[in-house]
């Protein structure tokens, strides 16, 4: 028997159940379908365990750097499985939690696969959901009114380039390591990449990190970009840019061997293991879009600023339309989108107001233009930079590294960006990202009073900065 809903949720990662509560609480009959487990890439394969293991790296970085505390220690070492079963036991914690908002709303869960259906006995317009269930049982066939497309993401990898799980991994199966390895090779230094070498570099790995491009973190502010290859090699993280790698001259023999191409040279490098950090690519097979009129353009879903698809009554948010490729973005657009469902006249999303965080240590935070963005779009800009070695709290935690830095534009005094990177800088990013709602003035953030000792002083600073007026610089 078909099941009939006001909305189909295909999807319940951090996008598909944020949507789903929204649409709950503005009184929709929802479900979700799940092929794996709620809470999707972001819960069990991303944000939150490698975060997990980013604090245990800080942790054990902090432990060894003790002494110049004041605070003698015995040589600390790393229990490669206690922290994974610690990383496991957050995932459940989370993982649970998701489940019970679903039942708190009253939100259908179907674990399964869903593919959407053309016009049929259900109904006279694409948008039927069949779910083949995981349990084996027969399809459930659920009949929406309307349809919400978050099926997320996946690792993308490099043509010819076998990914075989053991030594040659993308983030998902590094994320199932038992043991550390003595050497890696990270392929790509974008936000995934960096994170992933800062981590084990702190765990005591050596890392060599190989960049297409002539820097790392290409998204980012190219001060903030420079000021992390300087802080990534005090580490000892190996970064080679401008730098190829030539996937069918990978060889495995107890470790990895690939070589690569620089400045027309061939060059070789070794390791235990191999991460493939190379973004990310859409999840938009098998899932009927072949049964409906929805654009499919460089891989990703077509959708208006409302997130809806060529059929008005299918909707896509997240990683599946390309864009920023963030949880919190997913969970906004999906709370958009449902909103516009249920004519509740939302506002579209500006995503120069979306800060984006880098969990490496020292961390990265930003929201807004990046100075070169600013002046391509023929800002005339001036900048104000404040660094935390002048910040009291940043001497006491011991962690002096890194700026914040503040972009406005000349004519308007509008706050056009906020760059930091340093410590906690993804914590403080948030009051930058109230300015950009807000639309305050460097001035206005600057004469917001921030307490003493915090981090956030920096901030205060930076934004004084842009017309010379700092206090502490």
């Amino acid at each position: 028997m078909a099941q009939e809903y006001d909305l189909v949720i295909m999807g319940g990662g951090t996008g598909g159940y944020v949507a789903a509560i929204r649409a709950s609480q503005l009184g929709l009959k929802v479900a979700v379908v799940e092929k794996e487990k709620l809470g999707g890439t972001c819960l069990h394969k991303g944000c939150i365990p490698s975060k997990a293991l980013l604090r245990s790296a800080e942790v054990f970085r902090q432990t060894k750097e003790a002494e110049k505390y004041g605070i003698d220690t015995s040589a600390p070492k790393v229990n490669f499985l206690n922290v994974q079963q610690r990383k496991q036991q957050i995932i459940d914690t989370l993982h649970k939690g998701v489940q019970g908002l679903m039942k708190k709303g009253k939100i259908d869960v179907y674990e399964g696969f869903g593919r959407i259906l053309g016009p049929s006995i259900f109904s006279p317009m694409p948008g039927t959901v069949s779910v083949e269930m995981n349990n084996g049982e027969e399809n459930e066939m659920l009949v929406p009114k309307n349809v919400l497309i978050a099926t997320g993401s996946k690792p993308n990898t490099l043509p010819g380039l076998e990914i075989d799980g053991q030594y040659v991994m993308t983030s998902d199966e590094a994320l199932q390591m038992d043991e550390l390895p003595s050497s890696i090779v990270i392929v790509g230094g974008g936000v995934i990449g960096i994170e992933w070498a800062s981590m084990l570099a702190d765990f005591g790995v050596d890392v060599t990190v190989i960049e297409y491009l002539d820097h790392i973190l290409p998204s980012e502010d190219r001060d903030v970009s420079q000021e992390m290859v300087k802080l990534l090699q005090k580490k000892g993280i190996k970064l080679k840019t401008s730098t190829k790698v030539l996937p069918d001259t990978v060889q495995i023999n107890n470790g990895v061997t690939i070589e690569a191409e620089h400045n027309g040279e061939s060059v070789t490098f070794e390791a235990d293991k191999m991460l493939v950090s190379v973004g990310r690519k859409a999840n938009v097979q098998n899932i009927g879009l072949e049964n409906t009129d929805i654009v499919v353009e460089n891989g990703v879903i077509q959708t208006n600023q409302f997130y809806q698809t060529k059929e008005s009554h299918i909707y896509a948010i997240g990683d599946v339309i390309g864009g920023m490729q963030l949880a919190h973005v997913a969970s906004h657009e999906g709370i958009v989108a449902v909103e516009h469902i249920a004519d509740a006249n939302p506002y579209p999303m500006d995503y120069t107001q979306v800060p984006t965080c880098i969990y490496s240590n020292p961390e990265v935070a930003s929201v807004g233009l990046t100075e070169e963005e600013a002046r391509d779009k023929g800002f005339q800009v001036k900048v104000g930079k404040f660094p935390f070695q002048a910040v009291g709290k940043a001497l006491v935690h011991g962690e002096t590294d890194g700026f914040v830095k503040v972009i406005a534009d000349q004519r308007s005094n509008d706050l056009l960006g906020v760059h930091m990177v340093g410590p906690h800088v993804t914590d403080m990013i948030s009051e930058a990202g109230l300015a950009k709602v807000l639309d305050a003035t460097p001035w206005e953030v600057g004469h917001t009073i921030h307490p003493h000792p915090t981090l956030s002083e920096a901030i205060g600073e930076a934004a004084l900065a842009v017309e010379g007026k700092q206090i502490h610089g």
